[in-house]
């Protein structure tokens, strides 16, 4: 007796079903779009970039954190699973997302549950204009406390339109079947039941899958997850006046040490030789401090600094080079238009540097 068909079998002239998942580059988006696989659904991958990224920014530019991979872990999933990973820059359609967020922030500046709705209705828009028949995310239940929690699960799938053509293969049997699901396009019972912080399920999976590396998940994926990066980008509207950042304002906030000694100016300062060769390319955009009779750090002074500023931050800037014991420091000081002149200028104590002025 012949064994039990399977639907496209069962239905030969039905079409190959197509999903579209969100690729983090994380552990959990990659399980979910191999399980997806496995059932014989054409997947493809997308991944929204929002210039808050973590990864491979900053590990490309220090030198501390040359050991690390310098990949971007969406395309590097992508490859590994496969299949094609569209990357669609939405710089300018997630400021409102960031700036004025319905469902408010996290612990620091993270949008997290607006952050998820934007993205599913991105996907939506894509797989409408696409000719794909669902979505699928490596979401887990009670992962995380703002977007994965079992009552806001539901507002995603709402609130961005997608409904019910949200699969989350990681947790689905957790939560009402999706169309899918009712379709018979996927397995329900070759999906899982995850739940929690706890990662220990994904890591069985994982191995199972015979999948060895994956970027590992502490930390997140985005800068407004983080206490510091937050603290500046809120710094930078109060001293603006207003909420507004172009992507210059984002990548710089990643990069330095940042000091703000007046309300009205503040010092990007480089740490090291990469930062000073990232920052050398803001150069013309900034009035700029170099030091001449000692090595020290390009720096950029934001904002409206007056003479009195001006002088300040020359101080401060040959307190950071190797002068700082000297009595006088030559420094190079080049207005944001105007000629470079040269002056020499004593090392601001350390004492007269309040913990205050660090961002």
């Amino acid at each position: 007796m012949a064994g039990p068909q399977s639907f496209s079998d069962q239905h030969p002239m039905s079409r190959q079903r197509k999903a579209l998942s969100l690729i983090s580059g994380g552990l959990d988006s990659m399980l979910a779009t191999r399980v997806i696989m496995d059932q014989g659904i054409h997947v493809e991958g997308v991944n929204f970039f929002t210039g808050f990224c973590v990864e491979g920014h900053t590990h490309a530019i220090r030198k501390k954190d040359r050991d690390k991979p310098k990949r971007n872990n969406a395309l590097w999933v992508a490859e590994t699973l496969g299949i094609k990973l569209h990357i669609v820059d939405v710089i300018d359609e997630y400021k409102d997302v960031v700036i004025n967020p319905k469902h408010g922030y996290g612990a620091n500046m993270n949008p997290c549950l607006d952050c998820k709705c934007f993205m599913v209705r991105k996907a939506h828009e894509w797989i409408r204009e696409h000719d794909f028949d669902f979505i699928i995310t490596g979401e887990v239940v009670g992962q995380r406390p703002m977007s994965q929690r079992r009552d806001t699960m539901p507002v995603v799938a709402r609130e961005s339109g997608a409904n019910d053509l949200l699969l989350r293969p990681l947790c689905a049997r957790n939560l009402p079947e999706t169309l899918p699901e009712r379709e018979g396009w996927v397995d329900r019972e070759k999906l899982f039941d995850f739940s929690g912080r706890g990662r220990k399920p994904q890591i069985a999976l994982a191995r199972r899958f015979g999948i060895e590396d994956f970027a590992q998940p502490s930390g997140g994926c985005c800068f407004l997850t983080d206490e510091a990066y937050s603290h500046k980008l809120a710094d930078l509207w109060t001293a603006r006046g207003e909420r507004r950042y172009e992507l210059d304002d984002i990548m710089l906030l990643k990069v330095g040490r940042h000091l703000r000694p007046r309300p009205n100016f503040k010092l990007i300062i480089g740490r090291e030789e990469g930062e000073n060769n990232f920052l050398e390319g803001y150069r013309k955009q900034f009035t700029h401090i170099r030091t001449l009779s000692h090595p020290g750090p390009l720096v950029l002074i934001d904002g409206e600094p007056g003479a009195d500023d001006i002088t300040l931050a020359a101080r401060i800037a040959a307190r950071f080079s190797k002068g700082r014991d000297a009595e006088q420091v030559e420094v190079e000081i080049t207005p944001k238009a105007g000629e470079a002149r040269r002056e020499n200028v004593p090392p601001l104590p350390s004492g007269e540097m309040p913990a205050a002025w660090y961002l």
